[in-house]
């Protein structure tokens, strides 16, 4: 008894294949400073999926022109290239003090001043609010 039908739903999709120097041309895109592999993917319009297996496969596999003329033993590996930048930071400086906080009342003849601290900014701010009600 046959479970899935012998009927196709259209014409059969095949797999695209990819020539050496597209995958090649592809991997040297994604190996760039800067570059998403994302977007190389669909700028080759391939898939990032597929594009991150011929990176991979490409560290991997040794290149043939590496191999030539060295000795079993003699394989080294590729020269990988720093993207460090030194960056020169000014001198840290002494943190400015901050001024009080002065509020000055005056409700007829009488006038008070409070000065506060301007790190307990906060719990000036609550003082105030009791004060208001």
């Amino acid at each position: 008894m046959n479970t899935i039908p012998d009927l196709q739903a259209g014409p059969r999709r095949r797999r695209r294949t990819h020539s050496d120097e597209f995958k090649a041309e592809a991997v040297a895109s994604c190996l760039q400073p800067g570059m998403s592999m994302a977007a190389v993917a669909m700028a080759h319009g391939v898939n990032a999926n597929l594009l991150r297996r011929w990176v991979r496969e490409a560290e991997m596999k040794p290149t043939a022109g590496a191999l030539r003329g060295m000795a079993p033993g003699e394989v080294q590996a590729p020269e990988h290239r720093s993207s460090f930048v030194p960056v020169h930071l000014p001198a840290p400086t002494e943190p400015t003090a901050l001024p009080d906080i002065r509020i000055e009342l005056k409700r007829g003849a009488t006038a008070v001043t409070v000065t506060w601290p301007a790190s307990a900014a906060s719990e000036c701010a609550a003082w105030m609010r009791e004060l208001l009600r």
